[in-house]
């Protein structure tokens, strides 16, 4: 590795943090209505404003031993987590795509998909200004796609496969929750879910956004199932679905080609053992 290529992945892993340092301000500041800009960055005990060198992402927490330096009060382990997350995201983003106009929207995509999951690991709330700004990026972010690959034609075909792909999204999970809702007779899951679902849809495409939704599942029954025979989930304790779609959504976008090859090898596979031939 040369050092111009150290210098950039520095330079990127900045940027993540950096980035990291600011959902930590939306996740905090947005379900409870307050201001994303004012006031700056405070102790939440001391009310102390944070000087700029104890607000370097990741570092400032380690410089101060996670403790506040005025009050001493502690410092949740999360913010830094957050910073170094989405860090990694940012880096490993970087050097899936490279220098293309995907890393800049998937960028922005994580950032968001972060934002939402932990706000809802809290709060059990997904925030409609996010995930109504996820669904309108994902919007221009398929049509700038298209058009830098075939110009105006492209742009018409980008805003096709987002908009099939949050309409998909959206219908798909506000199906399930009613029907899972008339099942149970009880509500089964959020409405904010199917925003988010739209959302995925909107930036992956149809495809994907089936692919995020079966992997969500599936890690949501190993998790909740794991944490009821560990007695840490109740067997009708009510646990946010929001952040195994995000999961589901992260894998999708980092991995989804080679897993839908796999899936694809898979079932080719299982019939010729039967004997079948698909051709």
């Amino acid at each position: 590795m040369s050092w111009a290529e150290i210098l950039i992945y520095g330079l990127v892993i900045s940027l993540g943090a950096s980035v990291g340092s600011f959902l930590n301000v939306v996740i905090y500041r947005l379900p409870a209505n307050l201001s994303l800009l004012h006031p700056p960055s405070r102790c939440p005990q001391c009310q102390t404003p944070l000087k700029p060198y104890d607000n370097v992402p990741v570092l400032g927490w380690l410089w101060l031993k996670g403790k506040c330096r005025y009050c001493r009060t502690p410092i949740s382990s999360r913010y830094p987590l957050v910073e170094a997350i989405t860090a990694l995201l940012f880096l490993g983003i970087f050097i899936l795509f490279g220098y293309q106009l995907r890393t800049l929207g998937y960028w922005f995509f994580v950032s968001v998909l972060v934002a939402l999951a932990l706000i809802d690991l809290d709060v059990m709330i997904l925030p409609n200004p996010l995930t109504k700004l996820g669904v309108l990026s994902g919007l221009v972010f398929q049509s700038v796609l298209g058009w830098h690959a075939a110009g105006p034609i492209g742009i018409a075909q980008g805003l096709t496969v987002g908009f099939l792909g949050a309409v998909a999204g959206i219908w798909l999970i506000d199906t399930i929750l009613v029907l899972a809702t008339l099942l149970f007779r009880q509500q089964a899951m959020g409405w904010g879910d199917s925003k988010l679902m739209a959302m995925i849809g909107a930036w992956l495409g149809w495809k994907y956004m089936l692919l995020s939704l079966f992997l969500a599942c599936f890690a949501g029954t190993i998790i909740g199932g794991g944490g009821q025979l560990i007695g840490k989930i109740g067997r009708f304790q009510k646990i946010p679905f929001g952040p195994y779609l995000v999961l589901g959504a992260l894998l999708s976008a980092f991995a989804g080609a080679q897993i839908w090859a796999a899936y694809q090898y898979g079932i080719v596979a299982f019939y010729d053992w039967l004997g079948i031939s698909l051709n």
